[in-house]
């Protein structure tokens, strides 16, 4: 049964505290299911010497909204002109591409989450239809492409967008009523722009370095496609904000000024649904690694006081980039003559838990290792770079739980995902961590190892799939190999 709450939004009052260029936080188009069936065209697209995605002829990704039991219909036609004027990790560019869910436990194999094998390459579509399991947890989900070889550049384009599957309420009860934001922050490059100077002291990031790098910063974070924008939000208001760092190379340690963060889901996975009776979890930041997720309540700064979303420094290493802290967004109080905003699904099922005993598993020696290394010939797991035609690294048998080590020997952070799965990140360099998470993507330290347990148990995933280094400039050079869920 859904009932719908009316919420009620405003509009934005610009701040002086803000720059010059401030502006609202651009809300993006969305996709609802109709008859549970979410139907979408998207189109590839050049724009400005850009890659981009195309929706309803504009080039603000949607976000996709979808209930567990819903399929997702999307015809994605490859628009990119047949010689690309760009440079990709591995040159040529070839300008072909495809569509990865990220975090979705849903079959790898077409038309679903395969990116193996469909790709399109231009003037050629692409037909999927995605199943989404009707036990599914709800989440903040993401899409991006994921050509081997191009992703990094048509992620630093910009070619993402969210996916919600809806229900938290189910696990957290407390956001059904509040003001929903599904924030996108996109890392944008600042290699050949003439403003570049003046983007980095719009988003404050300081002169001196922070970190181990020897370069200047390259790239500026986005929110929703804009640069420092303005977020509403009373005086002491609650509000539920949904967050993905869509960098393809950029870490995110997240602060907001005089506030916490009250987690609700990390990665697309309720806290309470392994642990159905954990307690509240408040952090004042988060390090969120390249395609992570936070979904969070916050609550606005006191009357009078001025409050920032920002990231702090991350040191990435000495081999690592630079990943300066910066301005993200602006909190402002909203005109008080505000109209109403949206209307909000709630779901009043019954929730489903999944609560898992893992200490058996912890004690044993790895079922998997695997090991990122590096050097100046390319990127690397166990040894081996990623070949298309290759037979799998390792398998997996549907049904089983697998504890794996994650061993980073290079001197940068890399931040390691594996598709239709998440995984119980317990331990990091042989200490149990103070809060053990259910991830899809996690930070691994340079120089040393994080232990996990993989869930293999739901039998949509069968099939051929792929684990690999989420700063897709590594997966393009080599980071990434084949997994058999058997």
């Amino acid at each position: 049964m859904t009932r719908i709450l009316l919420l009620v939004g405003s509009q934005i009052l610009l701040s002086a505290l803000g720059s010059a260029q401030s502006a609202p936080l651009p809300e993006p188009p969305q996709v609802r299911a109709k008859n549970h069936v979410v139907s979408l065209t998207l189109h590839a697209v050049n724009e400005n010497g850009r890659d981009a995605f195309s929706f309803d002829g504009e080039s603000a990704p949607p976000v996709i909204r979808a209930s567990p039991g819903d399929v997702l219909k999307i015809t994605y036609s490859n628009d990119l002109p047949a010689r690309s004027q760009e440079t990709c990790a591995v040159n040529p560019c070839m300008n072909m591409t495809n569509l990865h869910f990220h975090g979705l436990t849903i079959s790898p194999n077409a038309p679903q989450d395969d990116v193996l094998g469909m790709l399109a390459m231009p003037g050629q579509v692409l037909h999927y239809a995605v199943e989404i399991p009707r036990d599914h947890p709800p989440g903040l989900f993401w899409y991006h492409t994921h050509p081997h070889g191009e992703s990094y550049r048509q992620g630093l384009d910009g070619m993402s967008g969210a996916i919600v599957i809806e229900g938290m309420e189910r696990y957290a009860p407390k956001v059904a009523r509040l003001r929903e934001r599904v924030i996108v922050l996109r890392g944008r490059s600042l290699e050949h722009d003439p403003n570049a100077d003046e983007l980095r002291r719009q988003v404050q990031i300081a002169s001196k370095r922070c970190g181990g790098e020897k370069e200047a910063a390259e790239e500026v974070f986005t929110v929703n496609g804009a640069i420092r924008p303005q977020i509403e939000i009373a005086p002491e208001e609650r509000q539920f904000w949904r967050i993905v760092n869509a960098s393809p190379d950029r870490y995110l340690d997240l602060k907001l000024d005089g506030q916490t963060f009250e987690i609700v889901a990390l990665d697309g996975m309720p806290l309470a649904y392994h642990e159905p009776d954990s307690p509240p979890r408040t952090t004042n930041h988060l390090l969120l690694a390249p395609a992570g997720r936070l979904e969070a309540i916050v609550t606005g700064p006191p009357a009078g006081s001025h409050s920032s979303l920002r990231t702090l420094c991350v040191d990435t290493g000495p081999d690592g980039d630079p990943n300066p802290g910066m301005v993200l967004a602006d909190l402002v109080q909203p005109d008080l003559d505000s109209p109403p905003k949206q209307a909000h699904a709630v779901d009043d099922r019954p929730p489903l838990y999944k609560p898992i005993n893992v200490e058996p598993l912890k004690k044993g020696a790895p079922d998997f290792t695997v090991t990122f290394t590096e050097d100046k010939n390319g990127f690397y797991i166990n040894g081996r770079k990623f070949e298309p035609d290759a037979s799998p690294m390792t398998t997996a048998r549907v049904g089983t739980y697998q504890h794996w080590r994650i061993v980073n020997q290079s001197g940068e952070l890399h931040p390691f995902h594996i598709h239709q799965v998440h995984f119980l990140a317990y331990a990091e360099n042989g200490i149990p961590l103070e809060h053990p998470e259910w991830l899809d993507t996690v930070n691994v330290p340079y120089h040393g190892y994080v232990d996990v347990i993989l869930d293999f148990t739901d039998h949509v995933i069968r099939g051929m799939s792929v684990f690999h280094c989420h700063l897709l400039n590594h997966e393009d050079k080599g980071m990434m190999a084949k997994i058999l869920f058997r």
